[in-house]
């Protein structure tokens, strides 16, 4: 069914358009973006009122599927994603099996096709079994659909091993995500370094766990000439050695997640096992600095790292609890009220780090309302207010730290291929 979106205040940054205009979609593509469209055929939807922008693009999440059904599938991940206004999401391979082969690349796209509702994007692993040793094999990989590399979850400690999985990436034209990590310094510590680990007890992480390893893989990027990747940057360490290396010509890029804009080390202070994430939450000048990094463009991107876990393994003491928390429906909501509503980024700024950057860095067709591309378009009403509830989480895990809080900027919409896979107050909408 074609679908025309009326009276919306229309954002999209690859074209540079902010205004009030209409958008007609035809057999799941754009074909108009003008003010005053009329058509007989297509269903009208009135977006008086909110943005229409589009689809987000998350880059980096972790769907679970296969090997741990009991936290997400790919069909519960797509519908909370769905949600949330994200249209693409990109998953990372630390499955059980990995995703290092083109079987599991492939076993991805088909679980995508089976849940028919957003774009999702095998990202393959750096090497074999995320075990930092033996390459796999990139080129198979990217020909079976991969759009990047990655060992996310774990770092490649072994330098040589990376540097050859840079120059592989080089000559494919691969993105590779890099895990920053020192492991030898973060070690069984449970969060950031300082005084809220000392008053709490806690085993610490310091920032140089992450910058130190920033800092090298900057340097095996810089001797590559290959494309990396930054994931969840956390710290101010890290930023100034990113900053750095852009100025020095290096093709880095930089991704940074909501909680590390919206929480400091302080959060932990309720033992609340949700807040314990790798890298941890840091201290209120990181946060600023997170902040600056993104107005002045450091940070590229704004992802989720959405990280299921079951109740089980989370209700239990912080120190035994496993990293990561879930994001897909609060990143967006999360944004306007740590970023637009402070102004540290305008709304526009803010769709561009959600969308059109990711589809950029990983060469993909997406996060533009383009004429003739694929109608994947997010309608949202950024001064209403929602508050999020465990009962209304869509994802199987609900280990947020933000359930309680009052947020800003209601997904209205969520359409893609241009069919509207969420609606407010419909029979999907959790």
């Amino acid at each position: 069914m074609d679908i025309l979106i009326k009276n919306a205040h229309v954002i999209d940054p690859a074209n540079k358009i902010n205004e009030e205009s209409d958008i007609l979609i035809e057999k799941g593509k754009i074909s108009k973006v003008a003010k005053n469209i009329k058509t007989t055929s297509a269903k009208v939807i009135d977006a008086k009122g909110k943005i229409a922008a589009p689809g987000l693009f998350d880059m980096h999440a972790h769907l679970r599927q296969p090997g741990r059904e009991d936290e997400e599938t790919v069909f519960s991940a797509s519908k909370s994603a769905a949600k949330g206004g994200i249209t693409s999401v990109c998953a990372m391979p630390n499955t059980d099996p990995v995703c290092d082969n083109r079987g599991q690349v492939e076993f991805v796209f088909s679980e995508a096709r089976k849940a028919g509702l957003v774009n999702v994007y095998p990202i393959a692993a750096i090497t074999k079994g995320l075990k930092g040793d033996v390459l796999s094999e990139i080129g198979d990989l990217k020909d079976a659909g991969a759009v990047a590399i990655s060992d996310d979850g774990k770092p490649v400690i072994n330098a040589e091993v990376l540097r050859r999985a840079l120059e592989y990436a080089k000559m494919l034209d691969v993105v590779l995500i890099s895990h920053c990590e020192d492991l030898n310094l973060s070690g069984n510590g449970v969060m950031n370094e300082g005084l809220t680990s000392t008053l709490l007890g806690f085993k610490p992480i310091p920032k140089a766990a992450e910058s130190t390893a920033v800092q090298r893989d900057l340097q095996l990027a810089k001797l590559t000439g290959s494309k990396i990747h930054i994931a969840h940057v956390s710290c101010e360490e890290s930023i100034k050695a990113i900053k750095l290396a852009k100025k020095e010509g290096v093709s880095v890029t930089a991704e940074t997640c909501p909680h590390y804009f919206a929480l400091t080390d302080e959060a932990v202070k309720n033992f609340d096992t949700s807040t314990k994430v790798n890298p941890p939450l840091r201290t209120k000048k990181d946060v600023e600095a997170i902040k600056k990094a993104l107005a002045e463009g450091v940070i590229d991107v704004i992802t989720t790292d959405h990280a299921p876990h079951s109740e089980a393994e989370k209700d239990v003491e912080f120190q035994l609890a496993p990293s990561g928390m879930i994001g897909f429906e609060t990143t967006l909501s999360l944004g306007i009220k740590e970023l637009v509503q402070t102004k540290i980024l305008p709304i526009e700024k803010l769709i561009e780090k959600m969308s059109l950057n990711p589809a950029k860095i990983l060469g993909i067709n997406a996060g533009t309302l383009s004429v003739g591309s694929q109608a994947d378009i997010l309608i949202f009403d950024p001064d209403s207010k929602w508050t999020v509830k465990r009962d209304k989480i869509v994802s199987m895990s609900k280990n947020s730290p933000f359930i309680g809080w009052e947020l800003p900027g209601v997904v209205i919409a969520t359409i893609c291929h241009g069919k509207v896979i969420y609606q407010r107050g419909g029979t999907n909408d959790g």
